[in-house]
């Protein structure tokens, strides 16, 4: 007789093609996850290591460019991986791109990531990369070349501090309707854009995410779906005033007193001469019985029929667009920027469509950056130390001194004391 397992499982005699069915299964998600990494790739990765020179181009459309010099920093956790480009010349416009195998993100992610250090302190000036279409002429590009993503902080006094996200769709260049606040510190902080193909996005700083949302309702990338029906307009007997004077209420008879009546404590100066100054006429002050104008009160108005809403139709130019993420074309990215203190360094670039790969390169960053920590602390404390040493090398010094010159007053008094007096 077949026993009954009234918690829901199968009974032991189908246990063993359980633990098969279950193996199976994992077997399958594991390979379907190599498949996934096997199918996921690295776009661009650009970590400004030897030779960096050769792989970017510097725009030649002006000769007054600014120059990009390689450099890790004052602190870093690794001097070699963390070499990145550095603005050098202040009050710079600065044009430099790099070329990468055209591709399109159509049904994939897009994953744009960099780090950038503004250790200058800057007051005014760009931080953001440009992706462009692989149609670009290096030699050429300038503010007005037309790029398909702008991404990344900028910042010019204490009123802008933010993470422009710009997409260029059919001849605009539209920004995120959000408003994302940058990092405004000395230390280096990574910048990851991710874009997927349900047309939404997110935006992290140092891999925490910051920003998030929908492409359709974060940019006006298209039309409202609905509009004002221009056939229709408020009627003219249409009552939307919430409330109105009450016609029973009348305005008290001692109400009207003058704004401003003659001072009563003053009084003519003793020296006023009537035919040389004029007639003597008191200062006016504030009259503390002053009402002001009087208003009836307000009551219901029983004719209000509420606020008067314009029907809607659908908008005849509106054309869904399920594609708002999608570019055909990628082929370069940039650093087209203006700067007023030069000093920021741009590192650790990676287009991608594998959001695991760009955290793996987040944790590594995160590594390097806690060992540039440790070097800012640790020379801080030496300076510290120094600064300690310094001042008390001084005040030992100022104390000797000190010392020193009242014991030569001491040494001339007992000189003075012991000399013979003048006779008289």
């Amino acid at each position: 007789k077949k026993k009954t397992n009234t918690r829901g499982f199968l009974p032991f005699s189908f246990s063993f093609s359980s633990v098969h069915t279950h193996t199976a299964m994992r077997a399958f998600v594991l390979v379907a996850l190599v498949a996934a990494a096997a199918t996921a790739s690295t776009l661009f990765e650009e970590n400004f290591s030897a030779g960096w020179e050769d792989r970017w181009v510097q725009s030649e459309h002006s000769s007054d460019y600014g120059k990009f010099v390689g450099s890790a920093g004052k602190y870093y956790g690794d001097a070699e991986k963390d070499k990145g480009i550095k603005t050098s010349q202040d009050a710079k416009f600065y044009a430099l791109s790099g070329k990468f195998d055209k591709f399109s993100n159509d049904g994939k992610d897009l994953v744009v990531q960099f780090s950038v250090k503004h250790e200058q302190n800057i007051d005014c000036g760009g931080g953001y990369v440009k992706l462009f279409p692989s149609t670009l002429d290096q030699k050429d590009m300038h503010g007005d070349s037309v790029y398909n993503i702008m991404f990344g902080p900028d910042i010019c006094g204490p009123g802008t501090r933010k993470v422009h996200v710009i997409f260029h769709y059919k001849g605009k260049n539209l920004d995120n309707k959000k408003s994302i606040t940058c990092k405004a510190d000395e230390d280096a902080h990574l910048y990851t854009l991710i874009v997927k193909p349900d047309n939404t996005y997110e935006v992290r700083i140092d891999n925490e995410k910051v920003e998030s949302g929908s492409l359709y309702e974060d940019w006006d990338f298209l039309p409202p779906k609905k509009i004002n029906d221009p056939a229709q307009s408020k009627p003219s007997d249409w009552v939307d005033e919430k409330t109105i004077a009450d016609p029973d209420d009348k305005k008290p008879e001692d109400w009207d007193k003058p704004e401003h009546i003659p001072d009563p404590e003053a009084s003519k100066p003793e020296d006023w001469d009537d035919e040389m100054d004029g007639e003597w006429e008191p200062p006016m002050i504030d009259n503390p019985e002053y009402k002001g104008e009087w208003q009836p009160k307000q009551i219901p108005n029983p004719a209000y029929k509420g606020e008067w809403v314009h029907p809607q139709i659908d908008n005849p130019d509106y054309k869904d667009d399920p594609k708002l993420y999608s570019y055909g074309d990628f082929g370069a990215l940039g650093f087209d920027l203006w700067q007023v203190k030069s000093g920021t360094i741009f590192d650790n670039v990676l287009i991608t469509d594998s959001v695991a790969e760009a955290e793996a390169a987040a944790a590594d960053f995160k590594k390097r950056q806690e060992g540039a920590a440790e070097m800012k602390k640790a020379e801080e404390e030496k300076k510290k130390a120094e600064d300690e040493k310094k001042k008390a090398e001084e005040e030992a010094k100022k104390k000797a001194e000190e010392e020193e010159k009242k014991k030569d007053e001491e040494e001339e008094e007992e000189d003075d004391s012991a000399a013979p007096k003048d006779e008289l």
